[in-house]
């Protein structure tokens, strides 16, 4: 089929579209030079042959953004599969992966972070699915940095508008002792150290809700305090052998990292188990401590919510505890709301409370223990007034004195030894 134009190598006029392996191609009936493949540099059908096309409104772009696409799929895909999450989930992400790259606002972002978007399709969907899968778990699949995945993760949601649920705290602590490898045996883990999975983890929920009601969770990382309570828990359930291993070492038997506040958190929990095992009838003649106390665990839970309105005060303010105490008879030894007042000389916490005369109130730990000491309220204007009799200062006296007698009498003050 003969087509517009002459050959530039012998000016013939004779071109034919020739179909060569299926590929359209203008070539010179004369010489059989090859002008242009046509439908291999663009499908715009208003183009011209031998005609220059800008790279913007040629297909090469659109091949680039299909390579990224097809890649990023992939990517999700195979992320799908190493969390061995089920096929819905994998047709979700990849249709939120889709949506996203078509929107601008993740068309000049770096490479990095369209790599990070693909983790971030897989994290909506699990999350949307309540599915246990936690942001640090899946940085440590992809080499990411949190701050970097939490930025991406936010464009993503802001963009499609997605509603995402936030992950609950008993679906966090299934996800993270899933992770511990103290559940089969090794060369590396002690066999008195070995535990079982569904033991732990019914221990470890029961320290986490005493920990949600005691507001040690409220505004805190949930992962340390979860650490710390499978470390009780693990403890608890055969406190023989295990009395004597740190922390530090548990989370290495585990194959765990040890957050640094998981120690903070340790000591909060001691304290409040310490509180409840004082109103125990069966351990008031013992002395406990932040060892011994990990053997009745056990007891402590199961008897939670009584123990807990024994050991302490749930009332807003010390005034209403002041008052309650007033209005309760001195040999009824309770509160007005309900809250008994420890009497009992073996208790070991009894003569903290006789002295203090009132229980140590539920509050969060920030407020029973502030790190900074509150700032003294500024004086009202007539207080700050001046009125004379102010001390003053060496540097400002030079400036009250007016005669020589005067000057010479300091300057003998302040000669004299």
């Amino acid at each position: 089929m003969a087509a517009r134009g002459r050959c530039p190598e012998c000016g013939s006029a004779a071109l034919v579209e020739d179909a060569h392996y299926a590929q359209q191609q203008l070539v010179c009936a004369a010489c059989g030079c090859v002008l242009a493949e046509g439908l291999l540099t663009t499908t715009y059908t208003e183009e011209e042959h031998l005609r220059e096309v800008a790279y913007s409104q040629s297909t090469g772009q659109k091949e680039q953004l299909s390579r990224c696409l097809q890649r990023g799929i992939r990517r999700v895909q195979d992320l799908c599969k190493v969390l061995q999450l089920p096929a819905v989930f994998e047709e979700t992400a990849v249709s939120y992966f889709q949506r996203a790259l078509q929107l601008p606002a993740f068309h000049l972002v770096s490479l990095e972070k369209k790599e990070l978007l693909g983790g971030c399709c897989v994290f909506v969907t699990c999350r949307q699915h309540n599915w246990p899968l936690t942001m640090g778990a899946i940085c440590s699949l992809l080499y990411a940095k949190q701050d970097l995945f939490a930025s991406v993760y936010l464009s993503l949601q802001k963009e499609l508008g997605l509603s995402v649920p936030a992950l609950s705290l008993a679906d966090l602590v299934t996800t993270h002792l899933n992770s511990f490898r103290l559940f089969q045996p090794t060369a590396n883990i002690p066999a008195p150290f070995l535990e079982d999975k569904e033991k732990l983890l019914a221990r470890t929920m029961g320290i986490v809700e005493l920990a949600s009601e005691t507001w040690l969770v409220t505004g805190r990382h949930p992962v340390p305090i979860v650490t710390a309570a499978a470390f009780l828990a693990w403890q608890s359930l055969q406190p023989g052998p295990r009395l004597s291993c740190p922390l530090a070492r548990f989370c290495r038997l585990a194959g765990v990292d040890l957050p640094p506040p998981a120690h903070l958190r340790l000591k909060e929990l001691l304290e409040i188990l310490l509180g409840m095992a004082s109103q125990l009838s069966w351990l008031r003649g013992f002395t406990l401590d932040k060892k011994t106390v990990v053997k009745h665990i056990g007891d402590l839970l199961q008897h939670r919510a009584f123990l807990l309105k024994n050991a302490f005060s749930q009332q807003d303010g010390e005034e209403q505890q002041d008052t309650a105490l007033g209005q309760g008879s001195p040999g009824q030894g309770s509160m007005g709301l309900g809250f008994p007042v420890a009497q009992d000389k073996g208790c070991p916490s009894a003569g903290k409370r006789q002295r203090g005369g009132t229980l140590r109130p539920l509050l969060p730990p920030c407020l029973i223990h502030p790190r900074k000491r509150l700032r003294p309220a500024a004086l009202s204007a007539p207080d700050s007034a001046p009125t004379g009799d102010e001390p003053i200062s060496d540097s400002e006296i030079e400036q009250y004195l007016r005669s020589p007698e005067e000057i010479r009498a300091f300057r003998k003050a302040k000669a004299w030894p």
